[in-house]
């Protein structure tokens, strides 16, 4: 039987007890068909990857008993996706595939040209828990809540760069772009922005141009649909700058996880 992973709040050591969540409880009795002693991989984000045992304390609730780490934390790229908010299935959708591709921050951005008015902060972070514990990653996303394009200018950190998808078509290609950079730029905090289905507005686009550390670059010659340019600009990325370039530590085939969606 697969060992399923469990993305855990509390701290994790060795001997110590975790508790688990009602949901995930419910996941684990009544949906995989897990009992007491059943064997479980456990990360926080902060303490590596542990191996666990599920311990049952009634109908709803248990703790897991941490035994021993299969893994240390380990950094990872220190990327922000920024994307204007699009319609329930399609930002479930961003949530899930951008957490796999291992960003560091979804930050939704309202524009003027935004569709949508209300983000489910709630069901986006269960999304990017689930493929976080699916995909093995070490840690799940923060996902921040909705802010208007202009404030998110105005409080732009110094020395994050910018990489925004221009729908213009005035952008250089973005394999091109990212090839060409200075070791400097290569190792700075980045960030992804990806604008609304309408396209940003004229004022949007040149507010975005004036921040300093802004690359506009284009993603080929087909127009994509919003969710489609985020996945493309990310993957691009992390094959040129981040953590595709290195090799990956795979688990024991003693620990192998189950893809089982809840």
């Amino acid at each position: 039987m697969s060992v399923l992973r469990l993305f855990i709040e509390a701290d994790l050591a060795a001997g110590g007890e975790a508790p688990i969540g009602e949901a995930q409880v419910h996941y684990l009795r009544h949906v995989m068909r897990r009992d007491e002693g059943a064997k479980l991989l456990l990360f926080n984000g902060r303490d590596g990857e542990w191996t666990a045992s599920l311990s049952l304390r009634g109908k709803k609730a248990a703790v897991a008993i941490v035994e021993a780490r299969t893994r240390e934390q380990a950094a990872e790229p220190d990327l922000w996706l920024c994307f204007a908010p699009i319609k329930r299935a399609r930002i479930d959708f961003i949530a899930e595939k951008a957490t796999e591709l291992g960003v560091a921050v979804l930050q939704p951005v309202l524009t003027r040209h935004t569709a949508v008015d209300r983000v489910n902060l709630e069901r986006l972070r269960a999304n990017a828990i689930e493929a976080a514990e699916q995909t093995e990653r070490l840690s799940v996303p923060e996902v921040r809540a909705p802010i208007e394009l202009g404030r998110l200018l105005e409080q732009w950190p110094a020395g994050r760069r910018l990489l925004m998808c221009d729908e213009t078509g005035g952008g250089p290609p973005i394999a091109e772009v990212l090839a060409a950079l200075d070791p400097a730029a290569r190792d700075a905090p980045w960030a992804i922005m990806i604008g609304p289905e309408g396209g940003f507005a004229a004022a949007e686009l040149e507010a975005l141009r004036r921040i300093k550390d802004v690359t506009s670059v284009g993603l080929g010659p087909r127009i994509l649909r919003a969710d489609t340019a985020a996945l493309a600009a990310l993957a691009c990325w992390q094959a040129m700058l981040g953590d595709w370039r290195k090799p990956t530590p795979r688990l024991s085939s003693d620990y192998r996880t189950s893809k089982v969606t809840r």
